[in-house]
């Protein structure tokens, strides 16, 4: 549920810099806000103050507000009119779709004389034999209602037909507080079931706090580590059936008849909050169950792994009897976060993953250089095995040698030829 706080004004006041004393207009609709408070303090400027739907209950805390000009509380749980009479500059109010039966509630708007525009259609009231008459002989300041203009010989007409009128607005709203007083009753007899049922199900929990379908998070160390790969099963069992369960007791509610009361409205929030929050918890019980990630096959083959998705280039250099690397590494990485470890079937670069080698290398021979242009790390891993090479009809073994010593390599080379 939310709350007007000091922080949520100025972050709807960006037009006025964040400043909240010498605010004008200020928007806090769809904020799910529970009570009106401290704009009157905070805000005494204000001209336009928007708080249309939310869950508002009561009118308070506005009567300082001696500047305020249009007042929209649209779409809150307002069920009468009240605590305006100190918005002395009000010249339209907007009660569209509240709860308000007590009609004669709109008698307080009379110490506001500058008011010419009223709305207030949506309400129970509104369904009153006579309401607009009611309204239109009440609020003599009025020249809109609803949208609709008031015309003169419509006033005359309900100045005459006013006693009558008014006997009747009394009967209706007698009749309606009525009927609210056990709306309220059957709603708190709803909710207290509810409490008394969420006590019953905590109690069917274990002795930690936890479900039932939880005991492998008890179980000792070496059964974990002997059942590691069957954990996460087991855990995401009872994801989905816990998942399965809330998805029925959603359609339950949404498919159970309710009457559109302030407290249908609240209690429809309240369970789409404890939807929201199941999700969350289900999505971080998904996020901490990870397989577990297999880097070496059953045959013991070790398999390419490129968590970070880099692109890459392995080749065989025949002409130097050595295997290139190429890895497309982040151009502005800092060298000292790149870790390689040659080994002689595989070669793993720990910016994170292995890359499988297509032939035996010699680890204490390779190198690894960036490209300063590009930021490409480029390993050079010599092949094991010696390369036999053929001059007049002689043929003599030439070891492999590092690829720093290219021209002392090809010189030995021509010599041996000679």
């Amino acid at each position: 549920m939310g709350r007007i706080t000091e922080d949520l004004i100025r972050r709807n006041a960006e037009h006025n810099d964040c400043i909240i004393f010498s605010l004008e207009e200020l928007s806090l609709h769809q904020q799910e806000i529970e009570r009106l408070e401290h704009v009157d303090k905070w805000c005494r400027d204000l001209k336009i103050l928007y708080l249309q739907n939310n869950l508002i209950g009561k009118i308070e805390n506005v009567s300082k507000l001696k500047k305020l000009e249009y007042l929209n509380l649209a779409l809150n749980n307002i069920e009468k009119i009240e605590n305006l009479e100190g918005c002395e500059g009000l010249t339209k109010l907007d009660l569209t779709v509240n709860f308000i039966g007590e009609l004669s509630s709109v008698k307080t708007l009379q110490h506001n004389i500058h008011l010419k525009e009223l709305f207030l259609m949506g309400n129970p009231c509104a369904d009153f034999d006579g309401y607009r008459q009611f309204v239109v002989v009440t609020l003599q300041q009025l020249k809109w209602l609803d949208g609709k203009e008031i015309e003169r010989s419509e006033r005359i007409q309900a100045l005459q037909d006013f006693p009558a009128v008014e006997q009747q607005i009394r009967e209706q709203e007698k009749a309606y507080c009525l009927k609210r007083a056990k709306d309220k009753e059957e709603a708190q007899r709803k909710l207290q079931e509810e409490e008394n049922e969420g006590e019953r199900e905590g109690r069917h929990t274990g002795f930690d706090g936890r479900w039932y379908t939880d005991i492998s998070a008890t179980l000792p160390s070496s059964e974990e580590s002997k059942d590691d790969i069957q954990a996460p099963e087991i855990q995401e069992g009872g994801c989905k059936k816990k998942k399965l369960d809330n998805g029925e007791d959603d359609l339950e509610f949404w498919n159970k008849p309710s009457l559109y009361t302030p407290e249908s409205r609240l209690e429809t929030l309240r369970h789409m909050e404890k939807q929201r929050k199941d999700q969350e918890k289900l999505s971080e019980k998904k996020k901490k169950v990870k397989p577990p990630r297999v880097l070496i096959s059953e045959n013991g083959r070790a398999l390419n792994v490129n968590e970070p998705k880099l692109d890459f280039s392995l080749r065989d250099d025949e002409k130097r009897n050595q295997i290139v690397l190429d890895l497309a590494v982040y151009r502005y990485m800092d060298t000292s976060l790149i870790d390689v470890d040659v080994q002689p079937t595989y070669v793993r670069v720990m910016v994170k993953g292995k890359l499988v080698l297509p032939a035996e290398v010699k680890p204490d021979r390779s190198s690894a250089k960036r490209a300063q242009t590009t930021g490409h790390l480029v390993v050079y891993m010599p092949k094991v095995g010696e390369i036999i090479t053929g001059c007049q009809g002689t043929s003599k073994p030439v070891k492999s040698t590092p690829d720093s010593s290219r021209e002392q390599t090809n010189k030995s080379y021509s010599s041996r030829c000679q």
